[in-house]
């Protein structure tokens, strides 16, 4: 039996993207360790991860970048990324478990899935807690690469989460082309954009 966990990484950040992962497994598949990633170390995350994708049967990943989040909102952008993540599998797996209380395509297509959300799943569920491993390195690989081009924003240190420093970042700088407009009017109201 191949069971799939989906999960999401960047959904609270205010620059980058959401990414979701879908990460289907045997049902008697293990990888020791593998928990919500959140309660990882990056380095010990990052070493997961790798035993992740020579384990699962097979792995994929959903990405939402943040003008789309702007102009859909977060959730359904959310719901847009794990959508994506499941549609690029090559297997259709026999049971879908996903993190949270809510999960909904915008169209019809979710019908073809067996799934059910559960709350906390990501420390619960083991093919989600490998999941929420895949979504957060892939997502921290991106906000790596986008400190290369936004030095000033400290991308690699807090992912694009609201840390002072990148609060203080915004004020002075303004907002790159990779943050979330809709969720830094607070921060600053009279923003500029470097790019666009």
């Amino acid at each position: 039996m191949y069971l799939c966990g989906v999960d999401e990484a960047g959904r609270g950040a205010l620059a980058g993207p959401v990414v979701a992962a879908a990460v289907v497994m045997k049902d008697n598949s293990f990888v020791s360790g593998a928990t919500d990633s959140k309660l990882l170390r990056e380095n010990y995350r990052d070493e997961l991860y790798v035993e992740i994708l020579n384990s699962a049967k097979e792995v994929t990943t959903g990405i939402v970048w943040n003008d789309c989040i702007d102009i859909k909102n977060i959730l359904k952008a959310t719901m847009t990324a794990m959508k994506f993540s499941l549609e690029k599998l090559s297997i259709l797996p026999d049971k879908v478990f996903v993190d949270g209380n809510y999960f909904k395509f915008e169209d019809n297509s979710q019908s073809k899935y067996n799934y059910v959300t559960v709350i906390k799943g990501d420390q619960l569920v083991h093919c989600i807690s490998c999941a929420s491993i895949i979504a957060k390195v892939t997502r921290d690989k991106i906000m790596y690469g986008l400190h290369k081009e936004f030095p000033e924003y400290g991308f690699d240190k807090h992912k694009g989460y609201a840390t002072k420093f990148h609060r203080d970042s915004i004020k002075r700088y303004g907002l790159c082309k990779y943050h979330r407009k809709s969720f830094c009017k607070k921060i600053q109201q009279n923003c500029f954009e470097f790019g666009s």
